[in-house]
C-alpha cells in the first residue's frame, strides 16, 4: 500500500511543479510579450475617434465604428494570425523575422533570394518601429501629468526625455533583474486597464453592441477617405502584435496563447469599451479618455504605473533590437558588432553598445521633433504594418512548403490576412508627410546597409577564393618539400576548410616555417536558431599535417573560440590555449574602377568593413595568442 501512495504523491508533486512552471511562463509572457500592445489604450482609441469625428465633438457613429474596428483588428490579426497560426510556425521552437526567414529558405530553395529580401526588409521595418515605440509610449504616459495639475505641462517633454535616457543608460548592466518585475508589474497594469473600463462601461451599456462587425464595416463604407485615415489610427491598437511570435522561444506557444486569450485580450477590450462608454456619456472626455477613466485621487498613481508599463514595453523592443542585430551579424547581413553578455545563466541577455546608442539618438530626436504622442501617432504604424505584411508573405511559404498544405489551402488562409494588412498599410501611408516618412526612412537606410553588406561580402568572398589555393594540393606540396617545423599548434581561421587560408600562405611565404600541428578552423552559421552542443564541432583528421575543424552555430548564438576549443577536447582533440597561436587575416579593402558595385555602394561597403568589430574581440580569442597578417584586396 505504501508504494502506490508514494508514487501518487510524487506524481502530484511533479504535476504541481509543472503547473507552477507553466504559470510562471504565462506571467513572464504577460510582461515581455504584451508590454507594447498593452500600452496602446493610452492613445489608440483617442486618436482614432478624434479623426473619425472630423474635428467635431465625438459622436456615437465614430465611437461605435472605431470600437468595432479595434475589436476585429485584434481578433483577425492578433488572435487568428499570430496566436493561432504563426505560433505554430516555429523554427526549432524559435520565432521572429529571421527564424521565419531561415525556415522559409530551408523549404523553398527556389524562392530563397525573395525570402532573404523579405527578411531584410522585415528586420529593417522592425528598427523603424523600435525608434517610435519608446518615444510614443513614454510620452503618452507622462502626458497624464497635465491632468494631475496644469503646472506639469511644461515639464512633460523634459521628464519623458529623462525617462528615455535613463532607460537606455542602464542597458549595459543587463535586464535580468529588471525583467523579474516585468510580469507582476504588467499584470497590475492590465488589471488596472480592466478596472478602469469596468468603472465606466455602465455609463452607456449599449457600447457593447460595438463588437458587432457591422458598425466597423458601415463606417468604412460611408466615410470614404476619412475612413481610410481612421483605419491607420485604429491600427495603433495592434502595434506590438509581432512580439507574440518574436518571443516564442522564450516562453513557448501555450503560455503565450493562454496569456492572450485568458487575460490580456479581455483586459484590453474592457478598457476600450470603457473609454467608448465614457466618451458617449461625456464628449469632452475625448481630450484624454484613458486617464479620465480613473478618479482624481488615482490619477498620479496611474501616471506612475503607465510610465512603468511604457518602460517595460520599450525594454522589450530594445531587447528585441539587440537580439535581431546579433542574428543579422550571424546570418552575414551586417558586419560584426561588439556583443556583451550581461548574464552568465541566460544566453539571450546581451548588450550591443552601438545598437543601444543609435537607438537612443533616434528616440530622443523623435521626441524632440514631434513633441507629443498625438503627433507621433502619425509616424507610428507604417513600419509595423509593413512588418506584418512581410511576416504573412514569408509565412505563406512555410505553410505551403513546410506544412505541406495544398497551394489553394495556403492561399485561402494567408491571402485574406494579407489583404487586411495591406489595407492597414495603405491607410498608414496616407500619413506619409505627417511623420510616417520617419520610420520609412530608418527602414530604407537599414535595408540599404544590409543589401550592400550582403552584396559586397559575396564579391569579397569570390575574390578571396579566386586567390586561394586548394588545401589538399598545398598539403601534397609541403609533404614533397617540407619547410622548417616549429613546436606548438597553429589555428588558422578560414571561411572554407578546404581552401588554404591567406594567413597560412603568407606565413609560409614570408617566414618559411610550419607548426608541428596546424588546424584550419571554419565557423559556420546554420539555418536553425541553436545547434546542440554535441553537434558543435566536426573534426577531419585525414591529414597528419592539417586538421580541419568546422564549428557550427545557430543564428541566435554568438561564436566563442574558447568554447570551440572545449568542444574539440570532448572529441579528443586537445588544444592547449597557452601553446597555440591563432593566425588571422586582416583585409584592407580599397576601391577599384573594375568593381561590380556602383561607386557609392563600393565606398559604403568599405566603410562598413572598417567599422566591423575586431575578430579577436568578437570571437573571444586571447589577445596575446593572436598573429594578424595584413592583406590588401581591391573590391
Amino acid at each position: 500500500m505504501a508504494r502506490p501512495k508514494a508514487t501518487e504523491s510524487g506524481g502530484d508533486q511533479g504535476e504541481k511543479s509543472h503547473d507552477a512552471h507553466f504559470w510562471t511562463l504565462v506571467v513572464g509572457s504577460v510582461g515581455v510579450v504584451y508590454g507594447d500592445i498593452g500600452t496602446s489604450p493610452l492613445y489608440a482609441f483617442r486618436e482614432a475617434v478624434r479623426a473619425a469625428s472630423g474635428g467635431s465633438p465625438a459622436n456615437s457613429e465614430a465611437v461605435f465604428g472605431v470600437l468595432s474596428l479595434i475589436f476585429w483588428a485584434l481578433i483577425l490579426i492578433v488572435t487568428l494570425k499570430y496566436v493561432i497560426v504563426l505560433l505554430r510556425a516555429d523554427n526549432k521552437g524559435e520565432g521572429g523575422t529571421f527564424a521565419l526567414m531561415a525556415l522559409g529558405q530551408s523549404v523553398a530553395k527556389r524562392s530563397s533570394p525573395l525570402i532573404l529580401a523579405l527578411g531584410i526588409a522585415g528586420a529593417s521595418f522592425f528598427y523603424g518601429d523600435a525608434v517610435i515605440t519608446p518615444a510614443i509610449s513614454v510620452l503618452s504616459a507622462v502626458e497624464g501629468l497635465k491632468l494631475v495639475s496644469p503646472i506639469f505641462e511644461p515639464w512633460v517633454l523634459p521628464i519623458a526625455l529623462v525617462v528615455i535616457v535613463g532607460l537606455f543608460a542602464v542597458q549595459s548592466h543587463g535586464t535580468a533583474r529588471v525583467a523579474t518585475f516585468f510580469g507582476p508589474l504588467t499584470i497590475l497594469w492590465f488589471l488596472s486597464l480592466a478596472v478602469g473600463g469596468l468603472l465606466h462601461i455602465f455609463d452607456s451599456p449599449g457600447v457593447i453592441a460595438a463588437l458587432n462587425p457591422w458598425y466597423g464595416l458601415k463606417f468604412l463604407l460611408t466615410h470614404g477617405l476619412l475612413a481610410f485615415t481612421v483605419l491607420g489610427l485604429v491600427f495603433l491598437a495592434v502595434t506590438g502584435a509581432e512580439a507574440l511570435y518574436t518571443d516564442l522561444g522564450h516562453f513557448g506557444r501555450k503560455p503565450i496563447q493562454v496569456a492572450w486569450l485568458g487575460f490580456v485580450f479581455p483586459c484590453l477590450m474592457l478598457n476600450y469599451l470603457g473609454q467608448g462608454a465614457l466618451v458617449l456619456a461625456n464628449a469632452e472626455a475625448l481630450e484624454n479618455p484613458f486617464y479620465r477613466l480613473y478618479p482624481d485621487w488615482a490619477l498620479a498613481p496611474m501616471v506612475v504605473l503607465a510610465t512603468c508599463a511604457t518602460v517595460v514595453a520599450s525594454q522589450a523592443v530594445i531587447t528585441g533590437a539587440f537580439s535581431l542585430a546579433r542574428q543579422a551579424v550571424q546570418l552575414g547581413l551586417l558586419p560584426r558588432f561588439a556583443i556583451k553578455h550581461t548574464s552568465e545563466s541566460m544566453a539571450g541577455q546581451i548588450y550591443l553598445p552601438r545598437v543601444n546608442w543609435l537607438l537612443l539618438v533616434g528616440v530622443v530626436l523623435s521626441v524632440i521633433t514631434f513633441k507629443s504622442s498625438s503627433h507621433l501617432a502619425s509616424a507610428y504604424g507604417v513600419s509595423v504594418t509593413a512588418a506584418l505584411v512581410i511576416d504573412t508573405l514569408m509565412a505563406f511559404f512555410v505553410v505551403w512548403k513546410y506544412w505541406n498544405w495544398p497551394l489553394w489551402k495556403a492561399a485561402g488562409l494567408m491571402v485574406p490576412l494579407l489583404l487586411i494588412e495591406q489595407t492597414f498599410f495603405a491607410a498608414n501611408i496616407l500619413k506619409l508627410f505627417e511623420g510616417a516618412w520617419v520610420p520609412l526612412a530608418i527602414a530604407g537606410v537599414l535595408a540599404l546597409i544590409m543589401f550592400t553588406w550582403v552584396r559586397g561580402y559575396r564579391i569579397l568572398l569570390k575574390i578571396t577564393r579566386r586567390n586561394e589555393a586548394d588545401l589538399d594540393w598545398l598539403v601534397r606540396k609541403l609533404e614533397a618539400k617540407p619547410p622548417v617545423r616549429v613546436p606548438g599548434t597553429a589555428v588558422f581561421l578560414s571561411s572554407d576548410v578546404n581552401a588554404a587560408p591567406t594567413a597560412l600562405m603568407h606565413n609560409l611565404k614570408h617566414n618559411r616555417i610550419l607548426h608541428e600541428r596546424n588546424i584550419v578552423l571554419s565557423i559556420r552559421t546554420e539555418d536553425t536558431p541553436r545547434v546542440p552542443r554535441h553537434e558543435r564541432v566536426e573534426i577531419d583528421r585525414s591529414s597528419e599535417t592539417f586538421i580541419k575543424v568546422v564549428a557550427s552555430y545557430g543564428f541566435m548564438e554568438t561564436p566563442s573560440i574558447p568554447k570551440i576549443m572545449e568542444s574539440c577536447r570532448r572529441k579528443d582533440l586537445n588544444i592547449d590555449m597557452g601553446g597555440t597561436s591563432f593566425f588571422l587575416s586582416r583585409r584592407s579593402l580599397r576601391s577599384t574602377t573594375r568593381s561590380e558595385m556602383p561607386r557609392w555602394q563600393e565606398k559604403l561597403f568599405i566603410w562598413l568593413a572598417r567599422t566591423a568589430e575586431d575578430a579577436t574581440t568578437y570571437f573571444q580569442i586571447p589577445t596575446d595568442r593572436v598573429v594578424e597578417v595584413g592583406t590588401q584586396v581591391a573590391i
